[in-house]
């Protein structure tokens, strides 16, 4: 008798880390949940979590995408769960100071992207500096969706994949 593994562990797991884990990480976690539909785990964090997720980030996950984030949370990397992810992709500006590093086997990449939470201005302009995050993320994440479902069980090929859209 063949035993089925479960739904959870047949399924590909993604973690997007972030110094703060209240804008590009919250972003990517919500955008990539939203757009894979329950094909992937996802979560995020960070190295210094602020605590709180950024309203901006709320704000355009809601009205941009219509995605209720009202659950988010800014957490820490020692809070995910110790379950093997397939992906883990780093989002800071900088992949030095205090971009995370997670531990653990995993395919690996790091998307470089500024902190949209550090944008001074107008509501507005802060507004569009997380929708702009929030747009180069959706468009990653369109093309990497689009691979065969067995490139994210191979974490070399996955690599690949994600060093690709780097770029």
């Amino acid at each position: 008798m063949q035993t089925k593994m479960s739904s959870s562990a047949t399924k590909p797991a993604f973690l997007f880390l972030c110094t703060g884990n209240s804008a590009r990480s919250v972003l990517a976690e919500f955008l990539f949940r939203s757009l894979a539909g329950d094909r992937f785990r996802v979560e995020s964090a960070g190295s210094h979590p602020t605590g709180r997720v950024n309203p901006h980030a709320l704000s355009v996950l809601q009205n941009t995408y219509g995605i209720d984030a009202s659950a988010a949370r800014s957490k820490r990397i020692d809070e995910l769960p110790h379950e093997p992810f397939a992906a883990v992709v780093t989002l800071c500006d900088s992949a030095a100071a205090h971009c995370p590093v997670w531990p653990y086997p995993a395919a690996r990449a790091h998307w470089p992207f500024p902190d949209p939470a550090a944008v001074e201005g107008t509501a507005e302009e802060k507004e569009k500096a997380f929708r702009d995050v929030a747009q180069a993320l959706e468009e990653r994440f369109r093309r990497l969706l689009a691979l065969p479902l067995e490139n994210f069980f191979d974490r070399l090929r996955l690599e690949q994949e994600l060093h690709r859209l780097a770029s």
